[in-house]
């Protein structure tokens, strides 16, 4: 948030932004659970706080690639810590503090925990951190009525909010919004994350 605020401060092309609402997870619909997960990390309540199988594709990828990254392997969880606790920078030494925390909240906090903090900390756009915020910026209501086309618009938001938004809506994000509302349909955590 620091980082963004100084990239902003001294852009003249960007305004200072900051918004930023807490709230519960009882506070934020089960559409956009279920399309966060869809979209960002499909075995969430299946794994320990990391998803092995895609770390090891996404290096694989990445490597192929000459090691510019292509394709993210981070959890939900490992994000979670990693804006949690982490500056933003990359590093070995960062990766290896945020595989740490990342096993801290999956033990400590659990899921639902876990989910609550990052819903309510990631940036959904330049300045605007947390659903709620994001919610009452791009369709003025409360997450907690959010539609399934619009849970399905922020989740496709990530990974890279100051490109891709509900106000930048491309042919490319549309696509992406249509298959990850489908996506969501079969995921379904209200039972299994909500209390």
């Amino acid at each position: 948030m620091a980082k963004r605020f100084f990239e902003q401060a001294f852009d003249d092309k960007r305004t200072i932004r900051f918004e930023r609402d807490y709230v519960s997870l009882e506070d934020i619909s089960p559409r956009l659970v279920n399309a966060i997960v869809a979209s960002e990390d499909g075995k969430f309540m299946m794994h320990n706080g990391f998803d092995w199988k895609q770390l090891k594709l996404s290096h694989e990828r990445n490597r192929k690639a000459g090691g510019k990254p292509v394709r993210g392997g981070s959890t939900i969880s490992m994000q979670t810590a990693k804006n949690a606790f982490l500056p933003n920078h990359k590093s070995y030494v960062r990766k290896a503090f945020e595989a740490y925390f990342t096993v801290l909240i999956e033990y400590m906090w659990g899921k639902e925990r876990i989910m609550e903090v990052y819903l309510n900390i990631v940036e959904f756009g330049d300045g605007i951190y947390g659903c709620e915020a994001a919610s009452q910026h791009y369709f003025g209501k409360s997450a907690k009525d959010l539609t399934a086309n619009e849970a399905a618009q922020l989740a496709v938001t990530l990974p890279s909010p100051l490109v891709r938004n509900p106000d930048k809506a491309t042919p490319y994000f549309k696509k992406r919004t249509a298959i990850i509302r489908k996506r969501a349909i079969k995921v379904d955590l209200t039972k299994k994350i909500d209390k």
